[in-house]
């Protein structure tokens, strides 16, 4: 018979679950629940970098999300895949490591958050770091997550010899004292094998006897009693079953998944929640509120290069038989184009300078990407993206209706703030200036869709026509002390004992770059803080 008491239940194993799960059950005498609605990480198609398109474009790891239609889009849906597996997005995305930039941390302070500084939170990004390139003022080595600087393409050499034409700095390691410039980004990998905190953090814990995983299982409501969460309700093969928390329930299901779930159990703004016929349970306006998300617009190019076929992506005949052997060398060695996150370097800039740091940063991609790579195109190529690092325009997520499986109203108000608008069209400027270096000449070949328009009129119409995520939403359960906040610097949801929200939600604001790192340090910051407090409440019963 299934254990139904633990001491933790943490819903949702993505990049904050596994963490939590792993750090939590290093007490034996602590048991933890995971609870995941999809399947094993235990997948090629998860292990294996160069094909992580696979699960960007099919639902079976996927939640494959789309937003309500954009008016800042031109009345556009917009793509929001996020990960459906142990790992969650961590186990489908880029695998770029970056933490984001000082002033970021420094910020979550300074609107009230106290202990999330940088000085703060660096020490966790280096307790959770193994780094093949060694130990230094900003970096560790021994911990779960492997970051290492793999082999890449040479056709990111035209890229960055085209910002140095452009006297953008070079930058070995734009998570160091410097964020401005362009290079290479590290990756979380090991040996060319995906490195997602399922790998990095759970199968680490797997053997313990204090740790449950459930895979394929869906929450579908926090239990609530008298002030105080005391269990989950899931739905496992249509069956119903409910489990209890001794201690915590942690919802780590993500910037859409974490206010969902706390929206279905009742918790949130009344009228959020009665035209579901959903009775509310506790009042707290902010869940569901201040998401945002880095919005991005893509120039996309074929290439002109002979033999661009063992470079980059793509579909052609030379680049089928050269896959062929990509394979035999990615099985070998762990290296080639089936070992690559594509995403092989970037570049940070600015666009104003009164910011704190760089706003937009660049990924350059070693394939064509087309609506998120749904859109395929016969031949070789290689995109850049173009992405604004600090948006100012706000959205929410909302019930479509009380069914659990049903998705979320997911609506990020892309482009609706002037700024935000502004800032794209000036960074897609830049970004045609490096395209057109004269460094990118052998390789750039016929520009796609409006990548290279020169009318201001015809641009902007292009970034409204194909501009959309680039998978970091975050703030929908936000740390804070006002009204809007969900929950406290500890990540203890206001008002409500014994329930916490762990994950990218948390963010008050998104930090200026990829997500995945910095949810990472967040659980394992969360781990701590929670070791604390119950260490101090199990003192304060001993003295009583």
């Amino acid at each position: 018979m299934m254990k139904t008491e633990f001491d933790f239940i943490i819903v949702g194993a993505g990049s904050a679950g596994c963490t939590l799960a792993n750090r939590l059950t290093e007490d034996a005498d602590v048991t933890v629940c995971l609870i995941e609605a999809g399947p094993t990480h235990k997948h090629w198609s998860v292990s294996t970098p160069g094909v992580s398109l696979v699960n960007m474009v099919t639902k079976k790891r996927n939640w494959g999300f789309e937003t309500v239609p954009q008016e800042g889009l031109g009345g556009r849906r917009g793509y929001q895949p996020r990960g459906k597996v142990l790992g969650g997005s961590s186990g489908t995305n880029a695998m770029i490591y970056i933490r984001g930039h000082k002033a970021d941390y420094d910020n979550w302070a300074a609107l009230g958050n106290a202990g999330w500084s940088y000085d703060d939170v660096l020490p966790y990004f280096k307790k959770a770091e193994d780094r093949d390139r060694g130990a230094d003022e900003f970096h560790a080595t021994g911990g779960p997550l492997r970051v290492e600087r793999r082999e890449n393409s040479p056709i990111n050499e035209n890229f960055l010899i085209a910002c140095d034409e452009l006297q953008i700095p070079a930058n070995d390691d734009f998570n160091s004292a410097t964020q401005l410039g362009h290079g290479y980004y590290d990756v979380t990998q090991k040996n060319g094998v995906r490195w997602s905190t399922a790998k990095a953090y759970l199968e680490a814990a797997e053997g313990r006897p204090n740790l449950h995983v459930m895979t394929e299982v869906l929450a579908e409501k926090i239990l609530v009693k008298n002030g105080r969460a005391i269990g989950v309700r899931l739905q496992q093969k249509k069956e119903t079953l409910e489990l209890t928390a001794k201690r915590d329930v942690i919802v780590s299901a993500g910037a859409f998944g974490s206010p969902h779930l706390l929206l279905l159990s009742g918790i949130g703004a009344e009228d959020k929640l009665t035209p579901h016929g959903i009775a509310q349970v506790h009042d707290l306006p902010g869940v569901g509120e201040n998401l945002h998300d880095h919005i991005d617009w893509i120039a996309a190019y074929k290439g002109k290069r002979k033999g661009m076929h063992k470079e980059t992506v793509g579909f052609s005949i030379p680049g089928s038989f050269n896959m062929v052997k990509e394979f035999f060398n990615y099985k070998k060695h762990g290296k080639g184009l089936l070992s690559s996150n594509l995403a092989e370097s970037g570049a940070f800039l600015y666009i104003d300078r009164e910011e704190p740091s760089p706003d937009i940063q660049l990924h350059f991609v070693i394939a064509i990407v087309d609506d998120h790579g749904r859109k395929l195109h016969w031949g070789h190529g290689f995109s850049t993206h173009v992405c604004l690092l600090r948006p100012k325009s706000r959205g929410t997520v909302t019930l479509n209706s009380n069914d659990p499986t049903d998705a979320p109203a997911i609506d990020p108000a892309f482009l609706t703030h002037p700024d935000d608008v502004e800032k794209l069209y000036q960074a897609s400027r830049l970004t045609q200036q490096i395209m057109r270096s004269p460094a990118m000449d052998e390789i750039r070949g016929e520009p796609l869709y409006g990548t290279e328009a020169e009318s201001e009129a015809d641009l902007r119409a292009d970034i409204i026509a194909r501009a959309d995520t680039v998978y970091h939403p975050v703030g929908t359960c936000k740390m804070g002390v006002d009204v809007m906040a969900v929950v406290d610097a500890r990540l203890r949801v206001h008002g409500l004992e014994g329930l916490r929200v762990i994950d990218a939600s948390i963010m008050p604001q998104v930090i200026s770059g990829n997500t995945n790192a910095p949810t990472i340090m967040i659980a394992e910051k969360a781990a701590d803080m929670i070791k604390e407090d119950w260490a101090s409440q199990a003192s304060l019963e001993a003295a009583e």
